[in-house]
């Protein structure tokens, strides 16, 4: 059972959700960031150059990311909820990203046999965010027999080629990478304080596989920072299948770079592209995550309203938050619809609240589910990660949809189908 954390710090609401309140010098450093912003140049040739310029590199491969690309920039250039610091920062990105890009082309062009790896049987987390996805992931990554991706590696999965040879010498804490993100995390972290208590970030923290989809452009990721209906009817109404197995290519990557064999992945993504998931991983045994849906509501939409406040423009918001508890129901209902896309022999689902009754004897029914040995020494490792890592170490945020624009009695109604297609009880 996962333990509570006796001397943990005090609950804390946050009172400045759509006014926000900076920390001492940061609304300063945005401020200088919001100039920057007139200097962007928001075409596809520009974010290419300069990711030619930061790799010494030219092939982009295939022809998958020109679609995404053309529309992410499209919304850069054209974006009225963005301050000036969030469009430096969403134009990094993309440069960032079409910079992992081309690194991982041209790896597989100098390692042809990475193609050869192959992924199989992963184990896959699908489930919303809140419903306990984290806590599971991090146990099953305790496990050495298992692979996971760190978020240092989830960012830069392929090095800059002045670096790639000392990477693969290094150890996790020296590697480059990781000492770049443990500093942007440094500076997350000061900017919002009340992150961790929401989702501890760590350059060691296991991250979400759906962060490799970044760098060919497709994938949800991209609207958790957007907030932008045109992004997500593209990602809707797109077959997501090709980015999947982009997705499953960089595995193969991370894995000749960095060992390992049978995979663990977690992403909410996953809930509504159970098809594509599927395709790209068809003998995954995929473990469905479950929480009562007005919980899981207030929960995402707090936390990525309060996440948004140093790219987004206060007046914005509180448009952020209401644009996520509709579409937190979007895939409410996807998953409800999709779920009997995957077989009941390679597929379970997990309710919150027995997950959290008893953690450990959860992952030993997974581990049944997947062919995976339970011993005595990989309870032994999943016990010292929760000693090391108690629930609430940095405390918790309260919560309140009414404090969103939203009525909870409605999103209970609207929500039910959801708890009674899973046999959810309300929190």
């Amino acid at each position: 059972m996962s333990a509570e954390r006796p001397d943990r710090p005090a609950d804390v609401w946050i009172d400045d959700l759509t006014d926000p309140v900076f920390p001492p010098g940061v609304a300063e450093a945005l401020a200088q960031r919001d100039a920057q912003a007139d200097d962007l140049d928001w075409s596809v040739d520009a974010v290419r150059q300069a990711a030619r310029n930061a790799t010494g590199l030219d092939d982009f491969g295939d022809e998958l990311i020109d679609e995404p690309l053309g529309l992410l920039v499209r919304i850069g250039a054209d974006n009225e909820m963005r301050r000036g610091a969030g469009l430096v920062s969403l134009f990094d990105s993309l440069v960032a990203n079409a910079s992992q890009r081309l690194l991982i082309v041209d790896y597989l062009r100098r390692h042809p046999e990475a193609h050869d790896i192959q992924i199989t049987r992963p184990i896959v987390i699908a489930g919303q965010a809140r419903t306990g996805t984290t806590h599971l992931h991090n146990l099953l990554a305790a496990d050495p027999a298992l692979r996971s991706l760190q978020y240092w590696e989830a960012l830069e999965p392929v090095p800059p080629l002045d670096e790639q040879g000392a990477a693969r010498a290094a150890a996790h804490d020296t590697d480059p990478r990781y000492r770049r993100t443990e500093a942007a995390l440094a500076g997350l972290n000061y900017a919002l304080p009340h992150f961790k208590r929401m989702h501890d970030m760590y350059p060691a923290h296991v991250h979400e596989e759906i962060q490799l989809q970044m760098p060919a452009f497709g994938g949800m990721l991209w609207e958790t920072s957007l907030h932008d209906e045109r992004f997500r009817d593209w990602y809707l109404s797109t077959d997501q299948t090709p980015w999947y197995e982009w997705l499953a290519t960089v595995l193969r990557v991370c894995t000749h770079l960095g060992g390992g064999e049978r995979w663990v992945l977690k992403s909410p993504q996953h809930v509504e592209q159970l098809g594509p998931l599927m395709a790209a991983f068809p003998d995954a045994a995929v473990v469905c995550t479950h929480r009562d849906p007005v919980s899981v509501t207030q929960s995402v939409a707090t936390m990525l309203a309060y996440t948004a406040r140093v790219s987004i423009r206060p007046e914005c918001l509180g448009a952020v938050a209401r644009y996520w508890v509709d579409r937190i129901e979007q895939m409410f209902r996807a998953f409800a619809a999709g779920r009997d896309l995957v077989g009941a022999n390679q597929s379970m689902d997990v309710r919150f609240d027995e997950f959290m009754a008893d953690d450990v004897a959860m992952v030993a029914r997974i581990y049944e589910l997947a062919d995976q040995p339970f011993t005595p020494g990989v309870k032994a490792r999943m016990d010292a990660f929760m000693a090391e890592h108690p629930r609430g170490k940095h405390g918790r945020v309260r919560y309140d949809l009414a404090a969103l624009g939203c009525d909870p009695d409605e999103r209970r109604r609207t929500l039910q189908f959801y708890a009674d297609r899973f046999g959810l009880r309300p929190e």
